[in-house]
Order: structure tokens, then sequence, then C-alpha cells
């Protein structure tokens, strides 16, 4: 695992050793993406230059040393994560006359996009990525992430230079750095908790989406036109085809293919030059995992998991019984509160892009468990959007049946009813109702997405409505506007006759890649551990999207399939418990130790002078919070975790870059 920049100045106003400094500097960010290594290259007759950070995961020699150069000496490139199918790859390429100097998958891709281009070198590729690469015969730069969006890839234009790299924090460090925080992103990260692709917090940089590249043509550059990414894999198509095509064998047959197509993945996974192990928290996505690396090794794999004091918070038990059965190498580590809440102030800085998952930090403190023996480490992540894993699916699932049962007008009446009453009529009418209805009062946010869910039609609105934290964050950010994004982008909706398929798919293109791998390669970066999912190689991912609903969602269960495959290696007591997730009591603590951080970020006087909020809604939901009226806390988190980003990472150029221009 690596971190990756670059740039072309199109302007082409500063000659190599300049190049050299700004990109050294721009990498100079990521040292904790790659800390064995760092190289640049760069090419002042064009203004372009390249810069790696390395973590040596593969051919540990000087030959994997990048940037590196194809062997014709057309191609230049740096490149951030493993090719898995790489062996296969160059088996290929030698028959075919091509010949190495190293062991690196880095230099397989550079002679396979020698032998067989740019795009169709990407299709042949098992793995996950974010690279670069410079053609000098063509004059064209090329971006390219991996088809799930493992890695993360920035780009654009700042000021007359294209820039792009691993992460924001390399952009900013380039001297022409100066963009502002886009109001609109900030919109839907208060929506959602995470900036979706292609948007970033910054106005003018963008996420390359997943399973697409892009180019640029330095003899016809436009500075300031972005290029259109283009796909050479697209979740969409896998989808449909899958449904469309759906898996005809027998349950038996079924969980045998799976367990199949798994252990391929897996095994794949399982090579590296450096220690490797696994989280583990006892679930049916990790432990299902671990169990085919442990069938498919002849020693103990190591094994990782954080436990919390906090009983309905701890996994800990759980994992070390999986761990205990399936004979691994486990490690644990309980954290205590004091300890999660100190993390809490370094969080901008892990995450870079304002983020507000409250899982990054147990997520954190696994990664840096697992550093300390691995360099290496697996992830169930995936098993979810895959396989019916959220509860969340089957209560969305059973209030669009309710919904689409009424009559569309009926829907509507009483929706708008809902929402033009007090919501302390609404709580005295269900006191009047059975105990286990009224056994709280709802706030006037919980009646609202009530009213709302009442009034959606289409299954992504509703969905959406599900998803959400602030349900009108156009209100809340000043001067901002909700922009297109999966849910409301028709453009981007895959055809999908089921619901279930329709809110599996939503995520699979957006939380997933936005939220949940984006959170685990941070995490995982900050402490230099390199982080592999294998239920997310595409072969399981199209599988799986083959798989009929019936063996994904039986007798009240998720992950049917799932589990059918890990019966056969853990016994079903073991792991049959309600989904806990991976978080803590962010809620608790808010009204107390954090209440005081939470105050001075959240005082009136600040947020009118930052701008960026409506001081009154926000104050609004800190109060319902602090007097227990309303939980509000996934509100304010994400409003907190703004907040604390903005104050360690300023909008524009820093004095500091600017004097850093100047010498």
């Amino acid at each position: 695992m690596c971190g990756i920049v670059g740039f072309i100045d199109s302007l082409k106003s500063s000659g190599p050793e300049a190049l050299h400094a700004i990109v050294g500097r721009m990498s100079g960010t990521l040292v904790h993406r790659g800390p064995d290594d760092s190289g640049s290259w760069a090419e002042a007759a064009s203004g372009v230059a390249l810069g790696h950070r390395r973590l040596s995961i593969l051919d540990l020699s000087p030959q994997g040393h990048q940037p590196m150069r194809s062997a014709n000496g057309r191609f230049v490139t740096v490149f951030n994560g493993e090719i898995y199918n790489f062996a296969e790859l160059r088996e290929d390429l030698e028959s075919a006359g091509r010949r190495f100097r190293g062991s690196s998958d880095t230099e397989v891709l550079l002679e396979g996009f020698s032998e067989w281009g740019f795009e169709q070198t990407l299709k042949k590729c098992v793995g996950m990525f974010a690279l670069a690469l410079w053609d000098a015969s063509q004059h064209t730069l090329y971006l390219a992430r991996d088809r799930m969006g493992e890695k993360p890839l920035y780009y654009g234009w700042q000021r007359g230079v294209f820039v792009f790299g691993s992460e924001l924090k390399a952009l900013r460090a380039h001297p022409e750095w100066h963009a502002d925080i886009d109001r609109n992103s900030l919109t839907l990260l208060m929506r959602y908790g995470y900036v979706p692709a292609p948007y970033s917090i910054y106005r003018g940089i963008q996420k390359l989406p997943p399973g697409a590249f892009l180019s640029l043509n330095r003899r016809s550059l436009t500075p300031g036109d972005n290029p259109i990414p283009r796909a050479y894999w697209s979740a969409r198509e896998a989808a449909e085809s899958g449904a469309a095509n759906p898996f005809a064998g027998s349950d038996a047959e079924a969980t045998a293919a799976l367990d199949g197509v798994l252990r391929q993945s897996i095994k794949q996974q399982m090579v590296a030059d450096v220690p490797l192990g696994a989280f583990l928290s006892g679930g049916i996505d990790s432990s299902t995992v671990v169990a085919l690396m442990q069938a498919q090794s002849t020693r103990p794999v190591k094994t990782f998991s954080i436990g919390f004091f906090e009983e309905d918070y701890n996994e800990a038990r759980q994992a070390k019984a999986v761990a205990r059965h399936l004979g691994t190498d486990h490690t644990e580590l309980y954290v205590t509160a004091d300890e999660a809440m100190r993390i809490i102030p370094s969080l901008p800085h892990l995450y870079d892009e304002p983020f507000a998952d409250s899982s990054q930090i147990p997520t954190y403190f696994v990664a840096q468990l697992a550093r300390r023996h691995v360099t290496v480490s697996l992830s169930g992540d995936g098993g979810d959007e895959l396989f019916w894993g959220y509860s969340r699916y089957e209560s969305a699932y059973q209030a669009w049946k309710t919904i689409t049962s009424i009559p569309k007008l009926a829907l509507t009446g009483v929706g708008a009813l809902i929402s033009a009453t007090p919501s302390s009529i609404l709580n005295a009418a269900l006191q009047l109702s059975t105990p286990s209805i009224a056994r709280r009062r709802r706030s006037r946010s919980e009646w609202k997405q009530v009213a709302l869910l009442l009034q959606e039609s289409g299954s992504e609105s509703l969905y959406r409505a599900f998803v959400s934290d602030w349900l009108d964050p156009s209100a809340l950010v000043s001067r901002g506007t909700e922009p297109p994004d999966a849910f409301t982008d028709r453009s981007r909706r895959a055809s999908l006759s089921d619901f279930r398929q329709r809110i599996m798919y939503l995520d699979a293109i957006s939380y997933l890649p936005d939220d949940i791998l984006a959170k685990v390669d941070r995490a995982g970066m900050s402490v230099s551990l390199e982080t592999r999912m294998p239920l997310l190689d595409h072969r399981v991912v199209e599988f799986a999207w083959s798989v009929p609903l019936r063996l994904k969602q039986r007798n009240g269960q998720g992950k049917w399939l799932l589990r059918q495959v890990l019966d056969k290696y853990v016994p079903n007591e073991l792991v049959d418990r309600p989904k806990m997730g991976f978080g803590l009591p962010i809620a608790s603590w808010l009204r107390g130790p954090l209440r005081d951080w939470a105050h001075t970020l959240l005082a009136e006087s600040r947020l009118k002078s930052e701008g960026y909020f409506d001081p009154a809604l926000v104050r609004k939901a800190w109060n319902e919070h602090l007097s227990g009226r309303a939980d509000q806390h996934s509100l304010l988190w994400n409003v907190l975790m703004f907040q604390s980003w903005l104050e360690s990472a300023p909008p524009s150029s820093s004095p500091q870059l600017m004097e850093f221009v100047s010498t």
C-alpha cells in the first residue's frame, strides 16, 4: 500500500528542480501511507511530476521503487494498491516475450500497459488500486481507480495546475492550492455523514469514481477543463446482469459455489512478503474471511479484535470464541472510554476530509493494534451490501410494502397532517396507543421523518430518508444546495425490479465506497497498515449479484447463503447473535465528558462568525439532545466533525504554503 501524488503545470513554468521539490513536498504529507521509501519523477518539457510514498508489501528490494518506468521507456507510473492476479498476468506477458527486472506487481502493470493498452490491462487486473500513468509517447496522463473504490484518488485544477493524489492533504501542499469549501458538498455531508463521489469538500476537486479512469492529453490541455471519467467496469451492469441471470442451482450448489469463489479471492489476497493477519469481530463477515484463511494456511492466522468495557458495544468475547474454535493466533485489546475520546481531536487529520461515521474511532484502534504485529490485514467489509446484512434493510422493506399497499392520496394526506401537527399533540396521541408504541416521546425531526416516509413514492427516495441524518440539509447549510447523488440522479440508477435489490445497489455505489471503504483505508493508512477486502473481489461481487434474494434473506435472516458457508467451519451458536455494529456511546458522551468540547465547537457566536450553518437549527438540536428530549447525536456528530476539521484544515492556502512558494 502506498501514497501517490502528481500534477501537470499547464504553463510549464517550473524547471526540473522545482518540479521535484514541489512533488516531494506533496508526497511528504503521505509518509503514513508509505514510510519505507519515497521517489519522484519529472519532465520539465511537459510540466509533469509524479511522486510516491512506498509501504513495501511485494518485492521488498529496490526493484520495487517508484515512480517506475516501463522497460521500453514509454510509460512511468505511481501505483497504490495490490494486483492479486499479478503472477498469472506475468506468465501471460512472459509468454508474449516481455521480460522483468524484479518481482513486483507494479512492473507487471507497466508491461501490461505496453502489451495490451491501458483499458484492457485494467480489465484483466484483479485488485484494489489507485494509479497514475504518464504515456511519454502520447503526452497523456491517465488516472484510474479499482472497481469497488477501495483506494482513494482526488483530482482537480488549481490556478492552471492539474493536481491529483491519494489524500487531500497532498493536494493542499501544492503552492498553487487555493480552494474554497464547497457548500453544496457540505449539505451532502450533513445528510449522510460523508461526502459521496464524485464530490469532495473542496470546490473544483473531485473523487475519481470506482471502476473508472480518465485521461488528459498534454498537447490539447485546457486549464480548468476536467476530463470526463470513463468506466472500465460497471457496478450497475454487474447488478443488472446478475439479476437477469440468477444462479439456478440448488441451495447446496450455491453454498459450494460461494465457498469456491471466496476461497479463490482469499487465497490470492493472502500473498505478501510481510506479516499478514485479519480483523475479527466475531460477526458473519469477518468470521467467514478468517475461517477460509485458516482453512488455507499451514500455521495459525494472526487475528485482532478491539473490546470495550461498555457491554452494548463490546464484540470481543464473541471474536475470542471464534478465534479459539478456528485456532488462530488471536490478540485483543480493550479500549477505555478515555482512550477512545482522546483520539477524537486527531480525527480530522486521520480522515483528511470531514467524515462523521463514529465507527471511525474503533476502526482506528483495531488498525493500530494489528499494525503492532502485521503489515497487512484482511477485513470482512462488503458482506452487508452484497448479502442483505443491514437491519435497516428489513425496516425499509417493510415500510415499502406498507406504503405501496395504501393509496397515494391517503398517504399524502396523512403525511401532510403529521407535518402540520405540533409534536406535543402527536406525542399525546401516542399515549392513547399501545404501550409498546408509546414508550417514548418522538422529537419533531422524528415526526417529520415519519411524514416524509409516508409521502415518498419512489424506492430511492424512501431509502434515502432511512439513511439520512439531517432531513433538510439545505436549510442547515448557509447558501448550500444539495447536488445530485446516487439517490437523486436517475442516470445512476440500475434497472432492478425488486426493491431489495435496488437499496443494496444504492449502498454498494455510495455508502460502501464513500463511507465504509474510506473509513478503513484512512484508519489503516494512518498507521501504515495495508487493508484488504476479499469479499469485494469483483468476481465475488458479480457472483453475489447473481444470487437470488431467497438465498440472501430467509426465515427472517439476512446473509443466509454466507451463513451456510460459515456453518461449514464455525458452529452457528458462536456467531448467531443480533448485529451489533462497530460503534461507541457517542450520544451519552456528548451529554457527559464530550459536552464542553462540543459546546465550544457549536457556540452560536462561532457558528455565526464562520457562516456555514444556521446557528438556530444547530442549537435547537443541541438543546434537544442535552435535555434528553431526543437523541440527536448523529445530526450533531456530522456538524461536530466538520467543525473540528475546519479548525485543523483551513479552506485555502496557508501562510506556511505561501512561504514555501516564496522560497
